[in-house]
């Protein structure tokens, strides 16, 4: 007897063992992989950061492989030479790759982030800042043709000042040793994103003294992108994918800095708590992360203007040309 029921547990434990692992095996191909490259690391993204934390893109089916490219012209070549499916980046980039001919045109479909994310940071500290204090200074600009560049060449020309004849424009500067280059004494004023200016302010190198991303309004700054091909015969992961964002976008203006801080943290062990949190409010303040994924045609204009001011458009697009709304429209109307 004892020896039947020893057997029986067996047989019900090898049964329960097979089911598990038949469970986890079922779970695991039922999610459809999506390869997204994204531009840089940033607390930028931290909506993005945080729908791959709290599993919404698992909810809606999706197993996110994401990697980070490092530069614009690197993410569009990754998404062009099909190395990713979904790519993060400036829409500016859209509008290039157009304009040099392509029989797959570049859709955007999702709008992340929908302002400038730098910050003009002084060497001294300055109370009551006036844009004009910038004539006759040092300025450590960003690399030439790069939105932050012409965002901030749009916003000094908005407050009267000349960028080529009113200041010293440095722009000989590698993208990554800005910052460096500004600690070692270049420049009286630069412009840096963030972590960047918050760990300068907090450690007495200089001070954050305006917003780019205030003063010139809402742009598509980073929203996702695929090829029209895959618009077109992938919509159902397309939408799956948006939903995912928009639960994320959701998330991050319901709960507070902090609450965001420790889902992204992971992604940016080397900074120091206090330091995300104060980016994080610091992008929710002046409504840097958008609130849904839509990139409106006001917002896609506002782009051109500011690319045509600094001579960097090849040529105007169309609105509807370039960008696809569609699923965006239907998923926040849900």
């Amino acid at each position: 007897m004892k020896k039947a029921l020893k057997y029986s547990t067996l047989t019900t434990v090898f049964i329960m063992l097979i089911f598990t692992l038949f469970a986890c095996g079922k779970n695991s191909t039922s999610l459809e992989k999506v390869r997204i490259a994204e531009v840089t690391r940033s607390i930028f993204y931290a909506p993005q950061y945080v729908a791959i934390e709290k599993g919404f893109f698992e909810e809606e089916g999706i197993e996110i492989d994401l990697k980070t490219a490092w530069g614009g012209d690197k993410t569009m070549t990754t998404l062009l030479s099909n190395g990713a499916d979904i790519a993060l980046v400036g829409s500016e980039t859209s509008i290039y790759v157009t304009a040099q001919g392509s029989d797959d045109p570049i859709i955007n479909f999702a709008q992340l982030t929908q302002t400038d994310g730098t910050f003009l940071v002084s060497r001294e500290k300055i109370e009551n800042f006036q844009w004009e204090q910038l004539k006759g200074s040092d300025f450590l600009g960003q690399r030439k043709g790069g939105m932050p560049q012409m965002v901030g060449e749009f916003v000094l020309k908005k407050h009267n000042i000349d960028p080529h004849s009113d200041l010293n424009l440095i722009q000989n500067v590698d993208y990554a040793n800005i910052p460096n280059a500004f600690a070692s004494g270049t420049g009286d004023f630069v412009q840096l994103f963030e972590p960047q200016a918050s760990m300068f302010e907090k450690e007495g190198i200089g001070y954050i003294v305006a917003s780019f991303g205030t003063e010139s309004g809402h742009v598509p700054y980073t929203t996702y992108m695929t090829k029209e091909s895959y618009f077109k015969n992938k919509k159902e992961i397309i939408e799956k994918f948006t939903r995912a964002i928009y639960k994320a976008q959701k998330w991050v203006y319901e709960n507070s800095a902090e609450e965001v801080a420790k889902v992204i943290q992971p992604y940016f062990e080397d900074t120091d708590m206090d330091i995300i949190v104060m980016v994080i409010e610091r992008y929710k303040d002046q409504k840097s992360f958008a609130e849904n994924p839509i990139l409106d045609e006001e917002e896609w204009n506002n782009l051109q203007d500011i690319m045509e001011e600094a001579g960097e458009l090849p040529k105007r697009m169309d609105y509807k040309e370039l960008v696809n709304t569609e699923i965006a429209e239907k998923i926040i109307n849900e």
